[in-house]
């Protein structure tokens, strides 16, 4: 028989896009299949909804906002309780192709090494621009990024060791989490997938991207898309990740080029009048450095408190 897969969707807000991602779930081509959501105590009708159109879902209420990390830490408890072989990741904001789980599977079996496996990421749109094919991560200057984004697939990225998969879609096998553990939920949101693809190497496990499975995901895929709220995270969780993965003989200037780029980064926002995404830096600089990590509040770069005072960039 198959292994048995879980895919855990993990919801918040967002029901059109979640009823639309278990519809593609619903038409996929692999049999031993169990689909769960996990909803982050979402504001909409998300739950009643799921019940309603997908009543053979397995719905976890998290009761609260838990974050990437925390909500995806209940569906993968659950999951592994239940006799889950694989795990797979799924955000509510994307569509999978119908035989994007039966590739993934394929390549596990073929590959006995493989700890995370991910599919190639397309946009939202239309077409076939990149969204990821895998994730790299620079360690001389503190950065990762996600290979192929805002390119025309034209098969230029192979089947291939990476850094890292991208979280809206990720494939973990069950003996790679019992090796390195569950997601860690200091990161709330965003550099966590990053952090657990690390783990799970050093665990002794392979980080694969598969091209032949494929998916959309409607997310920015450029930095300055990004929201004041996410920019936050983004900022805070990088310097988490490398205080923590970084090589010794490098983390120190890791570090400083990460910091300066941030520095830098406050002060572009400031020139152009966007306060907010100036003070969601400064909260992620402070925060970083006193170790305050998990969920934090909007509002302390909405205006509504002053920021903190970091230093001109170098």
């Amino acid at each position: 028989m198959p292994p048995r897969v879980a895919v855990i969707v993990l919801a918040y807000n967002g029901v059109d896009l979640t009823l639309n991602c278990l519809a593609s779930l619903r038409r996929l081509d692999y049999a031993n299949i169990e689909v769960m959501v996990v909803d982050n105590a979402s504001s909409d009708d998300t739950v009643a909804a799921v019940r309603a159109a997908f009543p053979e879902v397995h719905l976890i209420e998290a009761g609260d906002n838990l974050g990437y990390a925390a909500g995806n830490n209940l569906g993968l408890q659950a999951a592994l309780a239940r006799g889950a072989q694989l795990l797979f990741l799924v955000n509510n904001d994307t569509t999978l192709e119908r035989d994007c789980v039966s590739r993934l599977v394929e390549t596990i079996e073929r590959r006995p090494g493989v700890g995370v496996i991910g599919p190639l990421v397309y946009t939202w749109d239309e077409g076939h621009i990149i969204s990821s094919a895998g994730g790299v991560i620079d360690w001389a200057y503190a950065d990762a990024y996600n290979a192929g984004a805002g390119e025309q697939d034209r098969g230029q990225y192979p089947a291939r060791h990476v850094d890292y998969i991208n979280g809206c879609g990720l494939m973990v096998t069950r003996a790679a989490v019992e090796a390195a553990g569950l997601l860690d939920a200091r990161y709330f949101m965003y550099w966590e997938e990053t952090d657990w693809c690390r783990r799970i190497a050093r665990a002794g496990y392979e980080i694969w991207f598969e091209p032949g499975a494929r998916m959309r995901h409607k997310a920015p895929i450029h930095h300055q898309d990004l929201g004041p709220t996410t920019l936050y995270y983004v900022a805070r969780n990088r310097l988490l990740f490398f205080a923590r993965h970084a090589p010794a003989w490098l983390k120190p200037l890791a570090l400083a080029r990460a910091l300066n780029g941030l520095l830098h980064g406050i002060w572009r926002h400031r020139a152009a009048g966007r306060q907010d995404y100036a003070s969601a830096i400064r909260w992620a600089i402070w925060h970083a450095a006193r170790q305050r990590w998990g969920r934090a509040d909007p509002a302390l770069w909405q205006m509504s408190a002053p920021a903190p005072t970091v230093s001109k960039p170098a």
